[in-house]
C-alpha cells in the first residue's frame, strides 16, 4: 500500500504565513477532499517540529526478544520509507519512542503509563498477555493501539488496531488442512499450548475445528511459558496418548525445548504450529533435520524472497534501501505491515485534522480496507462491527534451503469451517 501524499494548502501571503507560523502551535494542512484541516498540538504530536511520536512497547531483552527486534526493525524500516517520502502526508516525520517490556504484562502497563501522555498512539504492543494487561487502560485513556498479537478478541475492541488473520483461524484452517489434504484422516489429534491467554486463543481454533469437522481432540496439554524444555511429561503425556499430530501453540524457545525433549525421547507426531512458534534460526540448529521432517508452521503471506508477491519486491526493496544489513526474518514482516497499517490511520487522522487519541479512534472507523500487498491478507476495517479479518492461512513445510527455513506448502488456503467463525463485536 503506498502512503498517500496530501499537497500543503496555500496560506497567502508569504509576510502573513511567517507571522502565523511564528505566533501559533497550530498548522494548516488539506484534506484528500481539498478543504483545510487545523492540526494542533497534541501529546506526541508537536507542530514546531512537524513530528509525530508512536510508543513501541516490545521485548528488547530476554528469550522473546528474538521476536521482538525483528519485528520492530520491520516497524522502523517502514516509517523510513514514510519519511524518506517527507512523512505522513508528505509532511509530518514520524519517531518511534521504544520500551522494553522483556515480555511481562507488568514491565508492560509499566511502560506504556511512562508513555502514554507523549505519544500520538502505540505502533506496536507485543504479545497476547501484555496486549491483555494493558487493554483496561487503553480503553479509559481512549488511545490505539497495534497488537503484536493475533488474538481473535482484538477484532471488536475500538483501541486496537489489529493486522493479519487471527490465531483461531490459523488453528482452524491448520486442522482443517491436516484433516481434508494433508494425510490426517482418521488420526489422533492433540493440542499443546501455553497456559495463558496465548495458547487459549489456540485450543479455541482446534476447538471449533472439531466441532466443524465432528473430529475428536484426544489429548491437551499446557505448560508455563518459557518453560517448553522442562515439559518431559506433557510431551510423554502426548506420546503415551497416541497422539500423531500436535497443534502447537508455542514462542520459538519453548518449540526448540518441547520438539527437543519430543526428539530425544524418539516420539515423532506431526508438529503444526501457530505463526508465532517458529524461528529461522530453527532451520540451523542441532534440530534442523527433525523440524524438516515433522513440523508445518500455520502463518499467512509468502515465504521471504518470492518478488512474484509484490508486496515482498516492495519490502525487499525498502530493506536494501533502508536497513541492508537486515538478515531473512519471519518476524520483520510482521512488523513492517504493521507499520503501514499505522501509517494509513496517520494519515486518515491528518486528513480530519485530528492527531489526538480520539481523533486516531475516529480515523480507524474510516480508514477503509487495510491492503497489504499479498505480505498478509487485506483487512477491510472501520468501526468493530464492520471489521473483516483475513481467513486464508498460509501452510510452510520446513525447508533448510530457504532464507528462513520455511517454503509454501498451501498458500491462503481457506477451510469452511474458517468462513463460519464469527468474531465478538463490542
Amino acid at each position: 500500500m503506498t502512503t498517500r501524499h496530501l499537497r500543503v494548502a496555500a496560506v497567502g501571503l508569504g509576510a502573513l504565513a511567517l507571522v502565523a507560523s511564528a505566533c501559533s502551535d497550530k498548522k494548516e494542512t488539506t484534506t484528500s477532499s481539498g478543504g483545510p484541516k487545523t492540526l494542533t498540538a497534541v501529546p506526541g504530536f508537536d507542530p514546531a517540529t512537524n513530528t509525530i511520536k508512536l510508543g513501541v512497547i516490545t521485548p528488547l531483552s530476554g528469550p522473546i526478544a528474538a521476536i521482538g527486534l525483528p519485528l520492530t526493525a520491520g516497524n522502523d524500516v517502514w516509517f523510513k520509507r514514510v519519511n524518506a517520502a517527507g512523512g505522513i502526508a508528505g509532511k509530518y516525520k514520524v519517531e518511534l519512542v521504544k520500551e522494553d517490556s522483556v515480555y511481562n504484562p507488568q514491565t508492560a502497563v509499566q511502560k506504556y503509563n511512562a508513555l502514554k501522555g507523549s505519544v500520538v498512539a502505540f505502533a506496536q504492543i507485543l504479545g497476547t498477555p501484555s496486549v491483555n494487561a494493558v487493554a483496561p487502560t487503553l480503553k479509559a485513556d481512549n488511545i490505539l493501539a497495534a497488537p503484536a498479537s493475533l488474538d481473535a478478541e482484538w477484532v471488536g475492541n475500538p483501541n486496537l488496531l489489529p493486522i493479519g488473520g487471527p490465531y483461531q483461524i490459523q488453528m482452524v484452517n491448520a486442522v482443517s488442512y491436516f484433516v481434508t489434504e494433508g494425510g490426517g484422516t482418521g488420526k489422533k489429534l492433540c493440542h499443546m499450548g501455553q497456559n495463558d491467554v496465548y495458547g487459549q486463543a489456540g485450543v479455541e481454533g482446534v476447538d471449533f475445528a472439531a466441532k466443524e469437522l465432528s473430529l475428536t481432540i484426544t489429548k491437551k496439554e499446557t505448560y508455563a511459558s518459557t518453560k517448553g524444555g522442562e515439559a518431559a511429561a506433557q510431551v510423554q503425556s502426548l506420546k503415551d496418548a497416541g497422539c500423531e499430530a500436535v497443534f502447537l501453540t508455542s514462542t520459538p524457545t519453548d518449540t526448540a525445548g518441547i520438539l527437543g525433549l519430543a526428539a530425544k525421547s524418539s516420539y515423532s507426531p506431526k508438529w503444526i504450529g501457530q505463526s508465532p512458534s517458529w524461528i529461522g534460526a530453527l532451520a540451523a540448529s542441532p534440530l534442523k533435520d527433525y523440524f524438516a521432517a515433522n513440523f508445518l508452521v500455520a502463518s499467512e503471506g509468502t515465504e521471504w524472497g518470492d518478488t512474484s508477491v509484490p508486496g515482498m519486491k516492495a519490502m525487499l526493496d525498502d530493506v536494501a534501501k533502508f536497513a541492508p544489513e537486515q538478515k531473512p526474518d519471519y518476524y520483520f514482516g510482521f512488523g513492517y505491515n504493521q507499520a503501514r497499517a499505522m501509517a494509513a490511520v496517520l494519515e486518515k487522522a491528518v486528513a480530519l485534522g485530528d492527531l489526538s487519541h480520539a481523533g486516531m479512534i475516529k480515523a480507524t472507523e474510516q480508514v477503509g480496507t487495510l491492503k497489504f500487498d499479498g505480505l498478509s491478507g487485506d483487512y477491510p476495517f472501520g468501526a468493530p462491527k464492520d471489521r473483516k479479518p483475513p481467513r486464508a492461512t498460509t501452510l510452510f513445510k520446513v525447508d533448510l534451503a530457504k532464507p528462513v527455513g520455511l517454503g509454501v506448502l498451501k498458500r491462503d488456503f481457506t477451510s469452511p469451517a474458517a468462513e463460519k467463525f464469527q468474531f465478538k463485536t463490542s
